[in-house]
């Protein structure tokens, strides 16, 4: 019998759909907005990570206009040839002084720049230790190397130090990894406590701050800044997607390692370069955040008021530090149920089930964001109140 090739396509994905675990899109149909139409319905968003509403910011969309009109649609080329413009330039060296770094390097996403990097931060006779809830970016970039791999307790600074011990004599280079803020508990990784730890041991740190980039520290600075270590973790990695309202990977850090990442890294070095439009957003959005300190304010009192009132009415909400609030309800069955209630009702919040987080932590993950208003969130809430005691999780 002749072999099908491509079967394994369409058995792998009905595979999923019998356990539920397939992905069902749905469709945005306005901007990323506080209150957006999502499959023809108006909803609350209380999923996106546009955490600062700065894609909707007018200063943000007239600099990528601006910039579309100057320069084109496109850049026409990879970095490394023809395509490096005055304005991917610019909007790196303004990132670096943002940041508290002598340089940084700007990727076309966040995960093109834990694929391209770590692999070249490590190899032959070289040891990664990673936390052991890390991003799957981080993983695949490990993954992709030839090293020796350990996996630390989540956040345990105790067992990190036993694993650098061990690793102390045996290996020629160590590379620490771990995520800034953690995507699925919004906890924040002790930084300076690893920083220390790194010192000590001659490792190398490198963090994945996406989800802490104009979010946690000062102004949105960053995990350094809200460790006041700002310039001593040796690759702070990051994402424009997310607070900063655009797209794009970075990394900040010496000059010595942008020198390195872009003649070694090839996911910079074989990717076309921003459109002109993403990089006069990017550069509007740093500047947002230097001149419009109210965003980042907005953000927290929101942040604060919703995890307050979520908690008083019994619901579990783990142990997030950060605007990233799960609603932890135990089976993958009630997380999906409850999402699909809630955008009945009007509010956008998407389930994380298994095995994306433990079987008994399924859970509503909600995202705040500095543009909603408190009526909009005390609307969600009288729907997280009304639904959770429907469901008996409150």
């Amino acid at each position: 019998m002749k072999r099908n090739p491509t079967l394994f396509l369409k058995e792998g994905y009905e595979e999923l759909v019998k356990k539920s675990l397939d992905w069902k899109l749905r469709i945005l149909e306005t901007g990323s907005t506080p209150h957006s139409v999502v499959d023809g319905k108006e909803v609350i968003m209380l999923c996106s990570n546009n955490y600062l509403n700065l894609s909707n910011h007018p200063r943000l969309i007239q600099a990528a206009s601006d910039a579309a009109k100057k320069y084109g649609a496109g850049s026409g080329s990879v970095r490394p040839i023809a395509g490096t413009m005055k304005l991917h330039m610019d909007v790196e060296k303004k990132l670096a002084k943002f940041k508290g770094t002598e340089s940084s390097l700007i990727y076309q996403t966040g995960f093109a720049a834990n694929a391209g990097l770590i692999p070249q931060l490590a190899g032959k006779g070289d040891i990664i230790i990673s936390d052991e809830l890390n991003h799957g970016s981080i993983i695949d970039g490990v993954r992709l190397t030839k090293t020796d791999r350990a996996i630390y307790k989540h956040r345990d600074m105790g067992e990190l130090e036993k694993v650098l011990k061990d690793a102390d004599k045996k290996y020629n280079r160590i590379l620490i990894i771990t995520d800034g803020v953690f995507s699925m508990d919004g906890d924040i990784a002790p930084m300076d406590k690893i920083v220390k730890l790194g010192s000590e041991y001659g490792a190398m740190t490198y963090v994945d701050d996406a989800h802490g980039e104009g979010v946690i520290g000062p102004d949105g600075r960053g995990i350094g800044a809200h460790f006041g270590i700002a310039g001593q973790i040796d690759v702070e990695m990051g994402t424009f997607s997310k607070a900063y309202g655009v797209v794009g990977g970075l990394i900040a850090g010496s000059q010595n390692l942008v020198n390195f990442a872009y003649n070694k890294s090839r996911t910079w070095l074989l990717s076309g370069s921003h459109p002109p439009a993403v990089a006069g957003a990017q550069f509007a959005a740093i500047d947002v955040l230097e001149t419009e300190p109210e965003h980042v304010k907005n953000l927290w009192d929101n942040t604060k008021y919703f995890k307050k009132e979520l908690n008083s009415m019994g619901f579990d909400t783990g142990f997030s530090e950060t605007p990233i609030t799960p609603v932890i309800v135990g089976e993958s069955s009630k997380a999906k149920e409850l999402s699909n209630l809630l955008f009945d009702e009007g509010v956008f919040a998407l389930p994380i089930i298994f095995p994306m987080v433990a079987r008994d932590k399924a859970r509503i993950r909600t995202m705040m964001n500095a543009g909603l208003s408190r009526k909009d969130i005390d609307f969600a809430l009288e729907k997280f109140e009304k639904l959770g005691k429907k469901l008996d999780i409150i």
